[in-house]
């Protein structure tokens, strides 16, 4: 392991863990000042967190040993996630690290242990919230994979390091078939979330939740490793599509200065800061989808994805 990429592992790691809070607090801030309301602190989330770390673990007396491993492997997954998707220089290529094959299927480990969570408590809100939930995954995972394989057949390479090295190089001018390639991103960024219009992750609703039913029964310590692992996933994802479109600030060359990586990291921040200040926007202006309705939402990214193949192909 070269020195670059280990001050990438702990920098990187360390820069998504520290802010990905924030964003989730961002979104419900502007989504209240949209509403007319003051809605929560910027830091709330933070706040939040180190309640919950401070509270005991209450478990079900049905629950197994996968509810009590759970919170953490779904925050290991998304550590080592977080190693697929630079946010502040691309390191020196090292093993498989950036494969967005296997990025995809870190998200799904994750997930899949979520859904074996709300049926290991033997709640009938977390049955039927793991049962939506793979629902919804086996219509979503494939226009995942499209989009991804759309990007990877555009950039002609599958590792996301590559790409954020070739979309940096790129002009001022955005690649149209990248903005095309980004909009089934979009898709995804807000299904695996679980934001709306597909999930609500702030009701508690039987009717409409889907995200929060199946880690209903999660208190203290885990609550808080559980809200801290999709706050990681949405700020990756949200890496993701920045890094595509507007990559300016992601450092290339290796043996870059610390002044250069505070930058980078302003620079990120603002980006992302941004993002999810839209998320927060679309989410004001839109109601959450019926269930039967989401598979025409999720056809948008397919047919966005085909779409920037057969221009690719024809181009």
């Amino acid at each position: 392991m070269n020195s670059s990429f280990l001050l990438f592992g702990v920098l990187n790691t360390l820069f998504i863990l520290l802010i990905s809070p924030l964003f989730m607090s961002l979104i419900k801030k502007v989504k209240a000042y949209s509403q007319g309301r003051r809605g929560p602190p910027l830091l709330q989330s933070y706040y939040t967190i180190a309640k919950l770390f401070k509270k005991e673990c209450v478990y079900s007396d049905t629950s197994s040993g996968i509810t009590r491993v759970t919170p953490y492997l779904s925050l290991a997954v998304m550590l080592v996630a977080s190693l697929f998707v630079p946010v502040v220089f691309i390191p020196e290529p090292f093993g498989g690290i950036g494969n967005v094959i296997l990025f995809l299927y870190l998200l799904a480990l994750a997930k899949f242990f979520t859904a074996l969570v709300g049926l290991d408590a033997g709640s009938t809100f977390g049955g039927m919230g793991s049962s939506r939930e793979m629902s919804i995954s086996a219509v979503v995972e494939p226009i995942t994979i499209m989009a991804f394989a759309a990007l990877a057949f555009t950039l002609g390479t599958t590792n996301l390091h590559e790409m954020f090295a070739q979309t940096s190089q790129l002009s001022a001018e955005l690649d149209p078939m990248l903005i095309l390639a980004v909009v089934p991103l979009l898709i995804a960024l807000i299904t695996e979330t679980a934001r709306i219009p597909v999930d609500n992750p702030e009701t508690h609703l039987e009717l409409t939740m889907i995200h929060e039913g199946m880690i209903l029964e999660y208190s203290g310590r885990d609550l808080a490793l559980i809200e801290l692992s999709h706050a990681i996933k949405q700020t990756l994802l949200v890496a993701v599509v920045v890094n595509l479109i507007l990559p300016w600030g992601l450092l290339v060359p290796a043996g870059i200065p610390l002044i250069a990586i505070g930058i980078a990291m302003l620079f990120f921040f603002v980006k992302a800061f941004i993002v999810s200040a839209c998320i927060g926007l679309f989410e004001s202006s839109i109601a959450k989808m019926r269930l039967f309705n989401l598979p025409n939402f999720f056809a948008i990214g397919f047919f966005f994805s085909i779409l920037t193949i057969l221009l690719k192909v024809f181009r």
